[in-house]
């Protein structure tokens, strides 16, 4: 998935070297080791794959996590640098690092998700404890985790509006969708335990002439689960570049999402995403999407079967979509990866400057 990870620390890249350290891969050996890839030979960008045993023990394994890691810092003379974290579960094998500053990216409410760790909620607690500053992914998250530390800062989704802007001119159908009758009721994204099925199931049944395309891939619930018809067209993951080409064959764009703990707190990428395609929205009611989209009459909110037939019914009879465009570009206008890049750097910089400012007056007080 090419989501905001992958869009920051991309540009991070561009000047300075990135290790981006994924989740450990555990193996039936008991050899322990790391790979490091380069991801793009125009940028400092590299994967790291911390591997060890799946037998150990957890106290064992983050042991050996923490000596690979240390192993892959010294060979590639890892000196000054920034700790960049997305899960407090890395914290039990790198606790001990000495960066500069540490960061915490927190994109998402992840103790309330399928199969969390337990211990999730502890080890954001002791991140929240060393970090120096907090991003948060959506104003609701930033209202929850502002109570937890002193320097936390919203940064909602952006947009990479350029890439997908070409939805409004692309007419080409692609091959696994060009056959689906309109209208087309279209999402993408990981199809998990937010994606709420018995809504999408309920539609399918009461309006036989719509056709869903739902892209992604399917993670934490058993695909056997999924409702089955002819109008439900399940057309599995596709990469971040097919995304505008899917989009633009597309009549309504959808945010199918639950209502319960795990979407409390979400900020669909999905939404400036789908408007920037020039595509009408049906959301759930996610408080992220109904403030700032819904509010600005950008988006539909529909909950059940009836609201969203009424909403759909709303945007095929739209009296004036030109106007409606031009209200999601000037929205749109102000955001974008990049403003928010230089938003975050700028924070980095400015608590850097402090902590080294804080420092010099240390030394100098005992000269």
């Amino acid at each position: 998935m090419y989501q905001r990870p992958q869009h920051l620390l991309y540009r991070f890249a561009i000047c300075d070297r990135v290790f981006v350290i994924e989740e450990p891969v555990f193996e039936t050996s008991s050899s322990d080791f790391y790979e490091v890839t380069m991801v793009d030979p125009n940028r400092n960008l590299w994967v790291v794959n911390l591997h060890t045993s799946q037998n150990a023990c957890a106290a064992k394994t983050n042991t050996s996590l923490k000596e690979l890691l240390d192993s892959m810092i010294h060979e590639h003379s890892i000196t000054n640098y920034l700790s960049w974290y997305y899960t407090p579960m890395a914290l039990a094998y790198s606790e001990h690092l000495k960066p500069i500053i540490t960061i915490y990216d927190c994109m998402d409410e992840l103790s309330a998700f399928k199969f969390a760790p337990k211990s999730l909620g502890d080890w954001e607690r002791r991140l929240f404890s060393q970090a120096d500053v907090v991003f948060t992914g959506g104003y609701s998250l930033y209202k929850e985790k502002g109570k937890l530390h002193h320097n936390v800062h919203p940064f909602p989704s952006s947009i990479d509006y350029a890439h997908f802007v070409q939805a409004r001119t692309f007419t080409d159908e692609l091959v696994d969708q060009g056959s689906i009758p309109h209208p087309r009721f279209g999402f993408y994204g990981v199809i998990d335990e937010r994606f709420h099925i018995s809504l999408i199931k309920e539609l399918a049944m009461l309006k036989p002439d719509w056709h869903f395309v739902l892209i992604g891939p399917v993670a934490k619930i058993n695909p056997s689960h999924l409702p089955q018809s002819a109008n439900l067209h399940y057309l599995g993951s596709k990469n971040y570049k097919e995304l505008p080409l899917y989009l633009a064959g597309w009549d309504v764009a959808i945010l199918p999402f639950e209502i319960n703990d795990s979407t409390k707190f979400i900020s669909p990428t999905k939404t400036p995403e789908y408007l920037a395609g020039g595509k009408p929205v049906i959301s759930t009611s996610i408080a992220d999407v109904i403030d700032p989209y819904a509010k600005n009459g950008l988006v539909h909110i529909a909950d059940n079967p009836e609201e969203f037939i009424k909403a759909a019914e709303s945007v095929f009879n739209m009296a004036d979509k030109e106007k409606w465009l031009k209200a999601v570009d000037d929205f749109l206008s102000n955001n974008s990866w990049d403003k928010t890049f230089d938003l975050m750097v700028k924070l980095i910089k400015e608590i850097i400057e402090k902590k080294s400012l804080s420092k010099n007056n240390k030394t100098n007080a005992y000269v």
